[in-house]
């Protein structure tokens, strides 16, 4: 980028920081008139996160070694978003975008904060959330996964904030175990069988040999937490067939520590000749073979979403269903955890990983699918952002009147099916963390501001979500 084009983004950016403003450009979008037979059912919204997923993990954006076949499907039944941004480059903070519609310089949470005994810190009482108001249209809302905005004591518990129905982790830090000895079931903790061990463990016991699998016997249980949160999620599913529901499953998948069922394993048996044990010293669990468990998560996460789908089609609501599908921030750095992002292409051919805000960190592999709405097998380039969520499904649904004021984000409906649509004047974000950062999108330019809070001056925040 020149200099001429970087002064105009850090100018740019200035103008933002200080004025917190251009935040209502809804007023661009092409208005979406309800057809008939939405007017008289609304749809049923599906929405499924991703963890750490990046760019490139999907066989619809490139993957080549992991097997996605489910997301794959939708991504020909349905549209792939290919210039879709999350809400920030870490977990916390990009969801609160993506559940109250503001970008990261008007979003409450912008950084991963752990509060004790459990969870993060939390958005407040009267936040207006895309549960509470889908709750006002009539919807029954469920989550099933990782919340991670507000711990259990906390207003920002999800029963406070616009949901129904919870059943997953409520702190990011427990989800770093997929084999945990709890879980949340709405507001009481559900008791699992695993053993007590922790998630971060430096590395194997001494004297152990690397390549035996018994050496890594005690980092693993009978629950899985990822199976057990679907069959929740399958359950609301069937218990809400009969009026219009919200599901949001916010997976733990494929975010560390590498874990997965050796079922899963045994799918990818041979699939990576060269896989070297992790023995740890780069956080979290070791594994014997952790190229082989981090494809098999994924594929796990993609047969998790091939039963909700299924589950759907044979209740006959397939037809009256939103799905999505996207990740909260990009993939990990390589080799941290046990990763290989650099192996699997993770980013795809963007720059950037899970804390940066260059396109490798923030811009996540999106579909979209709606039977006899959205068109089948299109891709859409168009610039779009979590912050435009909560716009863009009261517009499907047919509430686009009652669209809060002030909100950032843009509809893309009229994108969705087929319309043309305005390009999106900016796309804005800020992180804290990582030594401070700032990014203006504008056009096919973008300006990226680094080393705004270094390090000793940033505030207190976890670097692990």
């Amino acid at each position: 980028m020149n200099h001429d084009c970087l002064n105009m983004c850090r100018s740019a950016v200035a103008a933002l920081i200080c004025l917190c403003a251009w935040n209502d450009f809804a007023g661009l979008a092409t208005a979406v008139e309800p057809s008939p037979r939405l007017r008289d059912s609304r749809p049923n919204i599906v929405f499924i996160l991703a963890d750490d997923l990046g760019y490139g993990d999907l066989g619809c954006f490139g993957q080549k070694k992991i097997r996605t076949p489910h997301l794959d499907r939708m991504a020909a039944e349905g549209m792939r978003l290919t210039q879709h941004y999350s809400g920030n480059a870490v977990c916390a903070p990009s969801r609160c975008v993506l559940m109250t519609g503001l970008h990261p310089g008007h979003a409450f949470i912008r950084n991963n904060r752990e509060t004790k005994p459990e969870g993060q810190y939390p958005i407040l009482a009267d936040t207006v959330t895309l549960g509470k108001l889908l709750q006002r249209q009539g919807y029954v809302t469920g989550a099933f996964g990782k919340w991670g905005l507000g711990g259990p004591d906390s207003e920002g518990r999800p029963l406070k904030q616009g949901i129904n129905r919870f059943f997953g982790y409520n702190c990011q830090a427990v989800a770093h175990n997929f084999y945990p000895t709890y879980l949340w079931d709405d507001e009481t903790r559900f008791p699992l069988k695993n053993p007590v061990f922790p998630a971060h463990q430096k590395s194997l016991p001494d004297g152990s040999d690397p390549l035996d699998p018994k050496s890594y016997a005690g980092f693993t249980g009978p629950d899985y937490s990822a199976d057990l949160i679907a069959e929740q999620a399958l359950r609301f599913v069937r218990d809400h067939k009969d009026r219009p529901f919200f599901l949001y499953v916010p997976t733990t998948v494929p975010h560390l520590a590498l874990q997965v069922p050796e079922d899963a394993l045994k799918e990818y048996e041979g699939a990576f000749p060269d896989d070297p044990p992790y023995e740890g010293g780069r956080g979290y669990l070791p594994h014997r073979t952790p190229r082989t468990a981090y494809a098999a998560m994924i594929t796990r996460m993609d047969q998790h979403v091939g039963k909700i789908v299924s589950q759907i089609q044979e209740l006959g609501l397939d037809h009256k269903t939103i799905y999505i599908f996207s990740s909260d921030n990009g993939p990990l750095f390589d080799k941290y955890g046990g990763t290989d992002c650099e192996f699997f292409e993770s980013a795809g051919p963007l720059r950037g990983r899970k804390g940066s805000l260059y396109e490798g960190g923030f811009r996540e592999p999106t579909l979209v699918r709606w039977t006899g709405h959205i068109p089948a097998g299109r891709s859409s380039d168009r610039v779009t952002g979590f912050e435009d969520w909560i716009s863009t499904l009261l517009d499907l649904i047919g509430a686009k009147a009652v669209t809060p004021a002030g909100l950032d984000g843009i509809s893309f409906a009229p994108t969705l099916l087929g319309h043309e649509q305005p390009a999106r004047p900016f796309l804005y974000r800020e992180f804290p963390d990582y030594g401070g950062q700032v990014a203006l999108r504008m056009g096919d330019w973008k300006g990226v501001v680094q080393n705004l809070m270094p390090r000793g001056k940033q505030p207190a925040a976890s670097l692990e979500d």
